[in-house]
């Protein structure tokens, strides 16, 4: 999907695969490294990740906000943490706070120059929010943020699903965001 001048795409696999200027983790609050995707990104870019975040976040951040450090040993530059929200049935802002991981993650790119980015699913594995519901909010918050800022830097987004489920959502619903028209 083309916003202005800023690709959209699905793609099958590890968000730790892309070859983009950033990647996305779907962290927690405490900001120390997790379960799920956190863990893999924490391994994969070494002890140096743990010590930079115990520095720019040292109380860790609260849901829905963005924290920016480097890669350390991994291939992209640099990594945009955000906690998402816990789903509890939907009544708690959860839908609300989800929109921010994304909002507040292309803010920071934006405000960095950086040219592409790489999502992972935030808040659709062990915090439970239905995938759903999850995949059309995330597309349609990222394209509303492209379609704010024309001038961004960002030339790729990429959403990059691990599971066969995950991707058939995400597909399914960024062909429904296609239909509606950019």
């Amino acid at each position: 999907m083309q916003v202005n001048q800023t690709t959209l795409t699905v793609v099958r696999g590890s968000v730790l695969d892309q070859e983009t200027d950033a990647i996305v983790n779907a962290a927690n609050t405490k900001m120390r490294g997790g379960g799920g995707v956190d863990g893999a990104i924490h391994r994969a870019a070494g002890p140096e990740l743990l010590e930079e975040l115990k520095r720019v976040a040292p109380n860790g951040a609260p849901t829905g906000t963005a924290v920016l450090t480097g890669g350390h040993r991994l291939k992209q530059p640099y990594i945009i943490h955000t906690p998402g929200p816990v789903w509890h049935g939907g009544t708690r802002g959860e839908p609300e706070l989800l929109a921010s991981c994304y909002r507040s993650c292309m803010e920071v790119a934006h405000k960095k120059g950086l040219e592409s980015i790489a999502f992972c699913s935030i808040s659709t594995g062990v915090y439970g929010y239905p995938i759903e519901r999850a995949a059309p909010l995330a597309l349609s918050t990222v394209r509303d943020f492209l379609q704010a800022h024309p001038d961004t830097s960002l030339r790729r987004v990429v959403f990059a699903m691990f599971g066969a489920e995950e991707y058939r959502v995400f597909t399914e619903a960024l062909g429904t965001l296609e239909k509606e028209g950019a």
